[in-house]
């Protein structure tokens, strides 16, 4: 341990004469075009700095321009890409007064462009440029540059003050795959390995761009034009990809540099640069193209899984590493988000050791040099042979690359690349890897925040959605729902499964307009007053236009659509309603499908008076009945009626026996931009059908004895005759506590299921009846519900519509 710090400080010594033997080695191996960046990418290497560029006298005079930059993108840090010269922004102050300027965060909040420059605690380098402009640093690391990061600085800003020599002026001999365009007239001069790659022999070339751009392949030719075209190009470096078309073969992938240099006194703007055979070269470890891709990609990764993937992608291949690893850094501990390759044996013992489910987390303590690399702040490379802990030396026994993660001010995270093979690294390497980490750190903090944000959401979503769904008579049923993965707002998206009286079960599906935290309140809101209304016993649509006028009255701006099927799983039969909602989709057991033709109104909330149809379902058994919100059927791609015909083709192919695997199967490959809801279920029949029989009483003075006579007559049917006696005591008490305190309809029913009589009186009045707690010896009434308490297994109330139902349950032959 005591070596690697003295080395690390060595190496802090002496960083700024590798430096200038970088620079160096950068101005006389590298070509004229792409020598800038080469030069900049060194302050990313040698010192702290996430950010470097170049700002330049414009043509105008008047303005400083960006013409180069590389590290993490400038918006990150605010920055513009042209700032006032009489303004008080750092470049212009530094270009205008001759001297550097080494900014802190207080001093960079107190310049006029402060509203554009980071917030947080950033410090800012800028350096005059002798006649051209200003070099820019920037950094995040506690306590902004240091002496050697300055002494780097002034390296890098005397590289790039020192005028290269100059491209080939027109007429003179290029390098072999360099090319010279004058801007004003599409003239090109052109070397003859480029003229090679596109085929063309040096006598037949005319000189003409437009020769060179009828071989491209023409979806690449937009992109080249924005290069080729003044009005598309801005002073500074760069760079793309295109094809050229082959006599024979697949086209041929070139890699283009370019750089445009302003014209004046008479010499018109030239493109100068190079284009090499993208095949031959070593795959990005110095293409700037491959920095570019990953900073694209991870301005789209919304997850730390997203960044962690972006980030393999981007260096594995091009490092031609064997193995990479990138893991968030928690109080002492690496939790690892990604691991290629993802198999435990590719891994060191200790890695092994500490797996959890899918990857491991492994302690720093455990690892000390990596500890102090993570210290340290900045990139470390081990080649073979370097004596390191097991636990590192087993990730790259032929070379190990570790790259601190840095973010606000802090270490977000790590990334371990290792080799099997000895690899040599090179300074190429370095500034890929230097600019990468800059990069990738931003992008987890970003991501780790959006992460705990949306699993918030989510948290906050299933809460209003069931926890579970009942065990149903009959029937399986099974929900899914997904939040959206484009933004953190709360979805209006529910679902509700509602066990009814008489083996009736309400099936419900809704969409509330918007995804906000209203959207999600009213979800909740209306979800409850559905369910209120179907326990009420109201039919489908009383339940819907209940629900619609309760949403008008809340006097809320956003809308509801809602589907409500009422399912008999005694008759297998239901009834449908839509609001606005996609209609049900019914898969029969032989395979067939029907998106049902079920008469809607309008959405919920919209209309004072509006019908809401019922529409009758026939459901056999093995039918699975499917509802589902729009989230899942509708897409930028496709319409709603293309979406619904896919759903309905994908529950047809499902295998309906493990209806879990079927709702899984259908959100395969699901859109995300909405939330979405499914419910799924299958209907498979009772075992055992109820015998059920009615009769409406009369109010006339023989109406009990015409009750227990009907009762009698129903049982003797049943072939019931044990515990008949108790059905009669409870059938008088209930009907004559019916007529006595209630007016309106009464309503006997009487079910057998098993062993099982379940006795039920309905009448209009909503007032459940009250057992009393005591009764006198003088009382005249109040017995009747102790005695069908004393008698009954269980008795009890729900509401229906319009009124009451008491009812009772006796087992028989107990």
């Amino acid at each position: 341990m005591a070596n690697v710090v003295s080395e690390g400080a060595t190496t802090r010594r002496t960083r700024s004469l590798r430096a200038e033997l970088a620079l160096r080695t950068v101005a006389a191996t590298t070509a004229p075009g792409d020598r800038p960046r080469r030069v900049l990418e060194q302050a990313l290497v040698f010192t702290s700095a996430a950010f470097a560029g170049v700002y330049t006298r414009a043509e105008t005079g008047d303005v400083l321009c960006l013409s180069e930059s590389v590290g993490v993108p400038r918006t990150l840090y605010g920055l513009r890409d042209a700032y006032p010269l009489a303004g008080r922004s750092p470049m212009a102050e530094a270009r205008r007064t001759g001297r550097a300027l080494w900014l802190g965060p207080a001093e960079v909040a107190d310049c006029s462009d402060a509203r554009r420059m980071p917030e947080c605690d950033a410090f800012m380098a800028a350096l005059p440029l002798p006649g051209r402009g200003c070099l820019l640093a920037v950094t995040e690391s506690p306590g902004g540059f240091d002496s050697e990061d300055r002494e780097c600085l002034e390296l890098v800003a005397e590289a790039v003050a020192c005028p290269a020599p100059d491209e080939a002026a027109p007429g003179e001999e290029l390098p072999p795959n360099s090319f010279s365009l004058a801007m004003d007239t599409g003239r090109v001069e052109v070397g003859d390995d480029l003229l090679a790659l596109f085929g063309i022999g040096r006598a037949d070339f005319d000189g003409k761009v437009e020769t060179l751009l009828a071989l491209t392949v023409p979806e690449d030719l937009p992109a080249l034009m924005s290069v080729v075209e003044a009005d598309h190009m801005t002073i500074g470096e760069r760079e793309l990809e295109f094809r050229v078309l082959q006599p024979d073969g697949p086209p041929r992938w070139l890699r283009l540099r370019g750089r445009l240099l302003a014209g004046g006194e008479g010499r018109p703007a030239r493109l100068v640069g190079t284009v090499a055979d993208a095949s031959t070269l070593r795959p990005g470890v110095t293409d700037v193209t491959r920095v570019q891709r990953l900073a694209a990609a991870l301005a789209t990764a919304g997850t730390v899984r997203d960044v962690s993937q972006a980030v393999v992608t981007a260096l594995r291949k091009p490092l031609r590493a064997d193995r990479i690893a990138l893991a968030e850094l928690e109080n002492d501990r690496l939790v690892v988000t990604v691991l290629d390759p993802p198999e435990p044996e590719a891994w060191p013992e200790l890695w092994r050791q500490e797996w959890r489910t899918e990857w491991p987390d492994a302690p720093v303590r455990a690892m000390p040099t990596l500890g102090a690399a993570l210290s340290e702040g900045r990139a470390q490379i081990w080649p073979a042979g370097t004596a390191l802990e097991p636990a590192l030396a087993d990730v790259g026994p032929g070379g190990l690359a570790v790259l601190p993660l840095p973010a606000a001010g802090r270490m977000a995270g790590a990334c371990l690349i290792g080799w099997d093979e000895p690899h040599d690294f090179g300074p190429d390497e370095r500034a890929l890897l230097t600019a990468s980490a800059g990069l990738a750190g931003q992008a987890l903090m970003r991501a780790h925040a959006f992460d705990a944000e949306h699993e918030l959401v989510g948290m906050l979503q299933r809460t209003l959605l069931p926890r579970r769904l009942p065990k149903l008579p009959g029937a399986e049923a099974v929900a899914r729902y997904l939040p959206a993965t484009a933004g953190l707002e709360l979805g209006g998206d529910w679902y509700d499964v509602i066990p009814l009286p008489d083996n009736h079960v309400a099936l419900v599906i809704g969409d509330v307009q918007g995804h906000s935290a209203g959207a999600a309140t009213l979800m909740g809101q209306m979800r409850t007053a559905l369910r209120a209304y179907a326990a009420e016993g109201h039919p489908p649509d009383v339940v819907v236009s209940h629900a619609n006028r309760l949403l008008l009255d809340m006097e809320t701006d956003l809308f509801a659509t809602c589907a409500y099927v009422d399912v008999d799983m005694e008759a297998g039969t239901a009834w449908c309603v839509r609001a606005g909602h996609l209609p049900p989709v019914l898969r029969y057991p032989d395979g067939r499908v029907e998106i049902a033709e079920a008469e809607g109104g309008p959405p919920l909330g919209v209309l004072t008076q509006a019908d809401f149809p019922m529409n009758p379902l026939r459901l056999q058994p093995g039918t699975v009945l499917a509802l589902t919100t729009d989230g899942l059927v509708e897409s930028p791609a496709s319409d709603i009626d293309q979406g619904m015909a896919c759903f309905a083709g994908r529950l047809a192919a499902a295998d309906p026996g493990h209806l879990g695997l079927v709702a899984d199967a259908l959100l395969t490959d699901a859109g995300r931009s909405d939330d979405i809801a499914l419910l799924l279920m299958r209907y498979e029949g009772l075992a055992v059908r109820p015998l059920r029989e009615t009769w409406t009483v009369w109010r006339v003075p023989e109406a009990v004895s015409h009750a227990r006579r009907f009762t009698r007559r129903t049982l003797r049917a049943w072939e019931v005759t044990a515990d008949a006696d108790a059905a009669l005591l409870v059938v008088s008490e209930l009907v004559t506590n019916a007529l006595v305190h209630t007016d309106g309809q009464v309503r006997l029913d009487l079910t057998l299921v098993n062993d099982r009589l379940r006795i039920a009186v309905a009448d209009t009045s909503p007032r459940t009846p009250v057992k009393p707690t005591r009764i006198g010896w003088e009382a005249t009434g109040g017995r009747g519900i102790l005695l069908v308490e004393a008698v009954s297994a269980t008795w009890g109330t729900l509401p229906v519509s319009g009124g009451k139902q008491v009812w009772s349950e006796l087992v028989l032959g107990e």
